[in-house]
């Protein structure tokens, strides 16, 4: 039986960025992970979630000079 992966939050945010990925999706079972990562993270207020169906959230990179 295969053992759900952990997400490295921290390097996705990164990718997400730097550009290398376009968004990160979080299911409502991993967002207190996630969210752990986030409120530490230096560029959390550019980091933009928009909510989905069934709780997922769909989080974006959103720079100040594009606002």
């Amino acid at each position: 039986m295969a053992k759900k992966m952990t997400q490295d939050y921290g390097q996705l945010l990164d990718q997400l960025r730097s550009g290398e990925i376009d968004e990160i999706t979080v299911a409502p079972e991993d967002f207190m992970a996630f969210r752990a990562v986030w409120t530490n993270y230096p560029a959390r207020k550019e980091i933009v979630g928009t909510a989905k169906r069934h709780g997922e959230i769909i989080y974006h990179y959103q720079s100040n000079e594009t606002r």
